[in-house]
C-alpha cells in the first residue's frame, strides 16, 4: 500500500513540474515553437500553440497568432473554421496591416465551402459579396485580379444553377418557368455552352407553345452564334 502511495505522489509531482515548465515558457518561445511546427506543415499542433497565444490579449503577438490559427485551419482544408478565425481577426484588429489578407481569405474560404452548382448556392453568393467588399476596400491590393477571377468563377456557378433550374422545369413540362430561367442566361449574351443550350431549349419550348415568332427568334440567335453546333443542326429543318 505504501508503495502505491509513493508512486501516486511521484506522478503528482511530475505532472506539477510539467505544468510549471509549461507556464514558465515565454510567449516568444511558444511562438517560435509554433512557427517551426507550421514550417514543417504540422498545422494541427501549430494551431494549438497559436490559439493559446491568441487569447493573451496583452501580448504583442496576439494579432499574429490569431491570423496564423486561421492559416493553419485553411492549410488543413477546414475552411469554415478558418473563415471564423479570419472574421475574428477582422473584428479584433480592423486597422492591422494584414487585415486585407483576412478579407481576401474570407472570400477564398467561402469559395471553397460553396457546393456544386446543383445544390444550394448561398455560400457562392456570399463569396461574391466577400470578394466585392475586398475589392472595394483594397482596390490597390496585388490580389485584385485574383479576386475578380474568383468572382467570375462564382458567378458562372450561379449561372450553371440557373440553367439547371431551367432544365428541371423543362423536364417537368413547366414551360413558362423554364423559359424564365433560360432567358436570364440568354439576355447576358455570353457565348458559351450555357447560352447555346438555353437558346436551343428556348426555341423548342416556344415551338411547343406554338409561338412561331419567338421560336424563330431563338433559333436565329442560336444559328448566328453557333452556326456549326449540333443544336442548330437539329432545329434547322424546322426553320430553314
Amino acid at each position: 500500500m505504501r508503495r502505491y502511495i509513493l508512486f501516486a505522489l511521484l506522478i503528482i509531482l511530475t505532472l506539477s513540474a510539467c505544468s510549471k515548465n509549461k507556464t514558465t515558457l515565454s510567449t516568444e518561445a511558444r511562438l517560435k515553437a509554433a512557427d517551426e511546427l507550421f514550417s514543417k506543415h504540422k498545422y494541427a499542433r501549430a494551431a494549438i500553440l497559436y490559439d493559446e497565444i491568441s487569447f493573451e490579449r496583452k501580448s504583442a503577438a496576439t494579432a499574429y497568432a490569431t491570423l496564423k490559427v486561421a492559416e493553419c485551419y485553411f492549410a488543413m482544408n477546414k475552411f469554415s473554421d478558418a473563415r471564423t478565425r479570419y472574421e475574428q481577426f477582422i473584428a479584433s484588429f480592423p486597422d492591422h496591416a494584414d487585415v486585407n489578407t483576412a478579407y481576401y481569405k474570407v472570400g477564398e474560404c467561402l469559395f471553397e465551402e460553396s457546393l456544386p452548382s446543383q445544390y444550394d448556392q448561398t455560400d457562392t453568393i456570399n463569396c461574391i459579396e466577400a470578394f466585392s467588399l475586398f475589392i472595394e476596400k483594397f482596390p490597390s491590393d496585388e490580389r485584385y485580379a485574383k479576386a475578380l477571377e474568383f468572382i467570375r468563377k462564382a458567378q458562372y456557378k450561379i449561372l450553371e444553377k440557373t440553367y439547371q433550374n431551367g432544365y428541371i422545369h423543362y423536364k417537368m413540362k413547366d414551360y413558362s418557368a423554364a423559359l424564365m430561367y433560360f432567358d436570364e442566361i440568354i439576355v447576358l449574351g455570353n457565348e458559351d455552352a450555357l447560352d447555346r443550350m438555353s437558346l436551343y431549349y428556348s426555341a423548342k419550348l416556344h415551338l411547343r407553345q406554338k409561338n412561331e415568332a419567338k421560336a424563330k427568334a431563338s433559333y436565329d440567335l442560336l444559328h448566328s452564334r453557333y452556326p456549326n453546333s449540333k443544336e442548330a443542326r437539329k432545329l434547322s429543318n424546322k426553320f430553314d
